[in-house]
């Protein structure tokens, strides 16, 4: 099969499933170097250059030239005399580059190659989905009734995504009828083999909460500081926790206009949070025109300390979180021999937050975000060195590892709902025997007890 053929027959699949030029790159690479290890047993000295656009492929094998008989590594190293072949004025000691063609792979392995690309292909489209619907948890989603079982109903969005509707988790007036839509909230997002599982929920409290939301008619500041600040699990119970959370209405007769009037709070306003002591004085200044979590939960932490309040370790962690979600943090990735153990040496810096197994091309990385305020990138770059990690200028194409976090993806944690700090956290702690429990919030670990599994 000539080059160009087989480049537009895998350019067929960057249309069909909408996968960018530089994943697609990255793929082929990953496909074409899985069949040179096959074919020489390492592929650490071929050099590959892919233009999927105009089908365009070559693949040079680099060896180096040594006398006639003192050939030890085939795939490393040329006689002087095959050299010449090459090039008549070749001489010991130089590097060769010589183009390999694809049929010299052999036809099987021209053919395995479309195998393992649709392969790699469904295993990419897999983690897009995970991640797009882990990023939607909590959520309300519409979803069309696709097939009705006993114990479930199977629903199919638009972009033809199966979300399974277990029985348990609807309302027990719920009844469907093939093609209807139904609403409810993404539960939960599992990885079964290399397959996403979506969960979704109709009775979770979550449910009514996002409703809540979305139905109440207001002013659409406060209705995105109710969906921005209040829809976070662990904020909520951070609130909860330390605090007793009152809410008072705007434009409202009888209490909530004596309690405005008392404060003098106009009877109209954007979200005002107040922190007041037993007495009814103000603790810190009003906080008001601020409507992301972050600067919430920075008051919070603000008045916790004055009042000489600990501030749990759970809150520390969901720090790590907002200021990663709201581009307070700083991102780098590393190359690592291994990313499981590459994940769980870097997070153990102080100043790192969050960590993420993944890819760059056949390449094992870690990447990483780190609270710059702490330390510098320098500094960062030197801890990862003493590790044996090196640092990857360009991280355009890194790819999500389907198990990131692998040492928690292995214990019975990994069914909690747990923020990427805290995901972080507890993948060190688990192979390393630490402290375990002093991750999780009150909740959480509540939850841990219910479900009956060992905790350290």
């Amino acid at each position: 099969m000539e080059n160009v053929a087989l480049i537009e027959s895998f350019s067929e699949f960057k249309d069909d499933k909408l996968i960018d030029r530089v994943t697609l790159m990255a793929i082929l690479e990953d496909v074409f170097r899985s069949a040179l290890k096959k074919k020489f047993g390492d592929d650490d000295n071929f050099d590959i250059i892919i233009n999927p656009d105009k089908g365009d492929l070559e693949i040079w094998r680099n060896r180096i030239v040594v006398a006639d008989g003192e050939v030890e590594e085939p795939n490393q190293e040329i006689s002087i005399t095959e050299a010449r072949k090459i090039e008549p004025d070749f001489e010991i000691g130089e590097d060769v580059s010589e183009e390999v063609k694809l049929i010299d792979l052999g036809r099987r392995a021209i053919l395995a190659l479309r195998q393992n690309l649709i392969s790699k292909i469904h295993e990419h489209d897999n983690t897009i989905i995970y991640k797009q619907f882990k990023d939607l948890v909590g959520e309300i989603y519409t979803a069309e009734v696709h097939h009705i079982r006993h114990r479930a109903v199977i629903l199919l969005d638009d972009e033809g995504n199966e979300i399974v509707l277990p029985k348990d988790r609807q309302i027990p007036s719920d009844f469907f009828r093939k093609g209807d839509n139904v609403r409810g909230v993404i539960d939960s997002v599992e990885l079964k083999g290399a397959k996403p599982t979506i969960i979704m929920s109709r009775s979770s409290p979550k449910f009514l909460e996002q409703l809540f939301f979305q139905e109440i008619p207001g002013c659409s500041t406060c209705v995105d500081y109710g969906v921005d600040v209040l829809s976070n699990p662990l904020m909520v119970e951070f609130i909860e926790n330390e605090f007793v959370p009152l809410a008072i209405f705007n434009n409202k007769e009888g209490r909530d206009a004596e309690i405005l009037k008392q404060y003098s709070e106009p009877s109209w306003n954007n979200p005002v949070s107040r922190f007041i002591d037993e007495k009814g004085d103000d603790i810190v200044p009003r906080f008001a025109n601020n409507y992301k979590p972050l600067g919430l939960f920075q008051k919070m932490i603000e008045v916790l300390n004055m009042c000489q309040n600990p501030i749990p370790e759970y809150a520390k962690l969901l720090e790590y979180d907002l200021k990663v979600a709201y581009g307070h943090a700083a991102t780098t990735v590393y190359e690592t021999p291994c990313f499981w153990s590459g994940e769980t040496s870097l997070a153990q810096h102080p100043a790192v937050m969050v960590t993420n197994a993944g890819w760059i091309g056949h390449k094992e990385v870690v990447k990483i975000s780190f609270d710059a305020e702490k330390v510098s990138m320098e500094e960062l770059d030197d801890y990862a060195k003493e590790q044996g990690f090196y640092k990857v200028e360009s991280h355009e194409t890194f790819r999500l590892d389907i198990e990131p976090q692998y040492y928690l993806s292995k214990s019975p944690y990994a069914d909690l709902d747990l923020s990427p700090a805290q995901r972080t956290k507890l993948n060190v702690a688990i192979p390393y025997k630490k402290n375990l429990v002093s991750y999780l919030s009150p909740k959480q670990y509540q939850r841990l007890l219910d479900s009956n599994v060992k905790y350290a």
